[in-house]
């Protein structure tokens, strides 16, 4: 679709059902360089998301997710149901039908300026929800303006990615850290690029993920590895993780952290779809790993954690830290209020912390 002729308020003839109600939808567009994605353009009311937390001692986080739905298109993704708000499904939709805040950084700026903010600058996460350095940032350039907005109020902030566009903006983040703290995680979960492929389509390989962690070390900052999630039966043998930490650990991480796979309701039924079709042989076991709800069992985990702390500890490799209310990782600043114990046991799982998260 042309970009002329489009304002603000007007419905386009192609805006999707619960799109076409907002009256901040600026435009819908299509272009040749993104096949089959859809691009929504809104005007966000509020940048800042607060993420509530379980007690006093686990207060919650802020939040900003500059982008709704993700074209990584991660069978796994727990952020899924977020796209039922606007009449859009979990599987296909989430993929393709990415709403854009055009104007999320300079709503941010006005945010940060209020006295609430100057007083107390808490740490805000990016990447806990949708990915901010999903394709569509390569054409929106949001991220720049976001850096810029958080430095200059002085916030520390912390971005977990599974995108290569990092390294575009590493200068920024460079001298960003020189003013405030700057906490960086690449998410690289499957380190076998057929299965990669298929069970997260439009992410960058293994490979060109664990460059971008050597560019964040060579740039003088530090970076960790998030290998989340650990698929059942598919990434958890001895093999693929000792090989995972391996690759981490020449790559230059700065510490590594895991959690087996979480399926929220909406995210287990369109993951069962894909195991249907890739790993039929598996749909009977994953049904019975998670027939209790959306973790996998404690006995699972903690048999998981005892067979990676030790390939963790083989390789000379510290544990990371994750943001327990965001599922990020955790802010420098940020005192350390909860700890996931040794043996994998999640007292409160990030992801169940995360309520829905509000879109506008």
């Amino acid at each position: 679709m042309r970009w002329a002729n489009q304002e603000l308020g007007v419905e386009t003839d192609d805006a999707l059902p619960g799109l076409a109600k907002l009256n901040n939808l600026v435009r819908t567009v299509r272009t040749p360089e993104f096949d089959g994605i859809v691009f929504h353009e809104v005007l966000a009311k509020s940048a800042l998301n607060h993420v509530s937390g379980a007690s006093k001692i686990m207060p919650g986080a802020w939040t900003i997710n500059p982008y709704r739905g993700c074209s990584h298109a991660c069978a796994y993704c727990f952020a899924r149901p977020t796209h039922r708000y606007l009449e859009l499904n979990v599987g296909h939709d989430f993929d393709s039908q990415i709403i854009v805040k055009v104007n999320v950084a300079e709503v941010l700026q006005r945010e940060l300026a209020r006295p609430k903010w100057q007083a107390e600058r808490h740490p805000v996460a990016l990447g806990t929800n949708t990915d901010p350095y999903q394709r569509a940032e390569g054409r929106y350039k949001l991220m720049p303006g976001i850096i810029g907005a958080l430095v200059d109020a002085r916030i520390p902030l912390s971005i977990l990615t599974k995108g290569t566009l990092l390294r575009r903006d590493l200068p920024l983040l460079e001298e960003a850290s020189a003013q405030v703290p700057v906490d960086l995680a690449m998410s690289i979960a499957i380190y076998d690029d057929e299965l990669q492929q298929s069970v997260e389509p439009g992410t960058p390989r293994a490979k060109e993920r664990l460059a971008t962690v050597t560019a964040v070390r060579n740039a003088g900052l530090e970076c960790s590895v998030f290998m989340m999630p650990i698929l059942p039966f598919l990434t958890d043998t001895t093999e693929h993780l000792d090989y995972a930490l391996g690759l981490a650990k020449e790559a230059g991480a700065s510490s590594v952290h895991h959690t087996a796979l979480y399926l929220k309701p909406g995210v287990k039924e369109w993951f069962t779809f894909w195991l249907e079709r890739e790993h039929p042989e598996l749909v009977g076991k994953y049904a019975e790993l998670y027939k209790n709800g959306s973790y996998a069992p404690k006995e699972y985990r903690r048999w998981l954690a005892a067979r990676f702390l030790p390939l963790v500890r083989k390789h000379g490799l510290l544990r990371g830290r994750e943001d327990p209310a965001t599922g990020g990782v955790a802010s420098t600043p940020a005192p350390r209020r909860v700890l996931f114990e040794d043996v994998g046991e999640v007292t409160a799982g990030a992801a169940s912390l995360t309520p829905e998260p509000t879109l506008f």
